[in-house]
């Protein structure tokens, strides 16, 4: 016997002298850890082997289509009052893996983000395991510190000296923070008083904005009537002429339009729109902020990655003079949904100071810390993710110049696939694009020798959601379709992932073609 085993198993609670309280047994732990750490093993084996292990086999279907009441019946979604065995909740993590979509799939073009970066999902198997809350220094001494030196590394590549800034769960809620730091900004009173006897705020951005927009205006109570959209040119950039003029019909007309007697405070430039790529003039939308006095936010949630590619970056030309900024490296960069940044010019504690509720259970000032590390205070969540390690991740194992590589791949197919569209017959691009989002129609060979008329545009209509239903259900491919400002349904391809290659860009026009050649 080795010394310490007489007080190890001393420690070890008999039930002969169980404790009771209301009739539950307090003695020893309620789980068994054994059967628990067989589980977790047997199911990241199943992870690697059905997920990680074909995420980049072109063979797989991307997803294995079922409607919804066949998936209910083909799923055991019922909650039971016993619990299962182990082997049935394998059996089910199967189903799971099965009838998912596999966004890791080389064919998988349908949102604005793809592909699996392997550090990345480390980082979130980590996490997921470690379970930790990003709000103080005690909690999170490693993951807050991470937070803090990918912050100042983005907010180095945005161009300023110096800032803030929070990771937040999507680029919508980034974009909600600075919407309301910027109206704090405007009124400070407004934290405490509230919207009594603020006058009517009114925000400017693009028609071509991300719908949060809107969300972000009523959800704040500005009003999503009070959104001022200003129109965009023939390839979806902001007009600055218009921006202007709209500023100054907001502050001058007097009963002659909606927004009589409003008071700008904001507007919000787009640095990669959903649909079309589009960057907005920033250094031009910047000059007229300056002029008016008004807070500059970039939604660059899409496109704030070309700042990592030294070819690409004039995308972003200005974006150095924004107040704030948000930028989803969960996109381009694939650091794993969800990663999203909110960047913040000012270096005053502008955050903290909008959003401080000071809660003394929490944050309290006679730590034996430097509680400047207990940041939590500067968000509108309590428990938040510690999301900034993905990329941190991605960033070590890549380096700068391996980000920057991944950015240039991305569209340099891009380039490829356009090239490839404008050589084939029955393809038609509605523009050149300038970022990684391709849009196109496909013309069927019933409809080429018809005249471009309202017949033409009708029938055409109908063609991408009719494939798009035919390439689900063969789970070839995925990839997203839709109407926009007039142009009928017209497909958007959008390249990100590395494991994408040429054969792709080339399987996807011939799939297409396969699929649509009947029609």
């Amino acid at each position: 016997m080795f010394p310490g085993d007489t007080d190890q198993q001393e420690m070890i609670p008999s039930k002969k002298s169980a404790v009771l309280v209301d009739g539950v047994v307090l003695n020893g732990p309620m789980t068994d850890a054994k059967a628990g750490e067989k589980f977790v093993e047997e199911a990241c084996r199943l992870i690697m082997e059905e997920v990680v292990l074909k995420a980049t086999d072109v063979n797989e279907k991307v997803c294995e289509w079922k409607p919804p009441e066949q998936l209910k019946q083909l799923l055991d979604l019922e909650m039971r009052d016993s619990g299962e065995p182990p082997h049935r909740l394998l059996e089910l993590c199967r189903d799971v893996i099965r009838y998912s979509v596999k966004t890791s799939h080389p064919r998988f073009f349908n949102q604005l983000y793809a592909g699996l970066d392997y550090s990345s999902l480390v980082a979130r198997f980590m996490t997921e395991a470690l379970n930790p809350s990003v709000y103080t220094y005690e909690v999170s001494p490693v993951f807050l510190l991470v937070e803090e030196a990918v912050l100042k590394k983005m907010i180095e590549f945005i161009g300023w000296k110096e800032g803030d800034g929070i990771f937040n769960p999507g680029g919508s809620v980034s974009n909600m923070y600075a919407m309301n730091l910027a109206r704090y900004k405007y009124r400070p009173d407004i934290k405490e008083k509230g919207l009594f006897g603020l006058p009517r705020l009114i925000l400017f951005t693009s028609v071509e904005c991300h719908y949060s927009m809107k969300k972000a205006a009523s959800f704040l109570g500005i009003g999503s009537e009070n959104v001022c959209f200003v129109e965009t040119d023939g390839r979806g950039k902001m007009i600055p002429e218009e921006l202007e003029k709209k500023v100054w019909q907001a502050r001058k007309e007097n009963g002659h339009t909606c927004v009589c007697g409003a008071a700008p405070f904001l507007v919000c430039a787009t640095s990669g729109t959903t649909v079309l790529g589009a960057f907005d003039p920033l250094d031009e939308i910047a000059d007229i902020c300056e002029r008016h006095s008004l807070w500059l936010h970039v939604d660059a949630s899409w496109g704030g990655s070309a700042l990592m590619s030294r070819k690409h970056r004039k995308l972003l030309h200005g974006i150095h003079r924004a107040d704030s900024v948000a930028w989803n490296p969960h996109k381009m960069l694939m650091a794993g949904i969800q990663c999203c940044a909110l960047l913040v010019k000012d270096n005053s504690d502008l955050l903290k100071k909008c959003y401080s509720a000071k809660a003394s259970y929490l944050f309290q000032q006679d730590k034996f810390y430097d509680v400047s590390y207990d940041t939590g205070d500067k968000s509108i969540q309590c428990s938040r993710r510690p999301d900034a390690f993905k990329f941190w991740m991605t960033w070590k194992a890549l380096g700068t110049l391996g980000l920057e590589e991944r950015v240039n791949r991305a569209l340099a197919l891009s380039r490829y696939l356009v090239d490839e569209i404008k050589k084939r017959e029955g393809f038609k691009l509605l523009m050149e694009p300038e970022y990684a989002n391709i849009c196109f129609w496909y013309i069927p060979p019933s409809l080429r020798e018809m005249k471009e008329g309202p017949e033409f545009w009708a029938k055409l209509n109908l063609v991408a959601p009719a494939i798009k239903e035919r390439m689900m259900k063969k789970g070839s491919l995925m990839l997203g379709y839709q109407p926009h400002r007039g142009k009928v349904n017209f497909f958007r391809q959008v390249v990100i992932s590395p494991q994408v290659s040429r054969e792709d860009m080339d399987f996807l026009l011939d799939e297409i073609d396969l699929l649509g050649r009947d029609m």
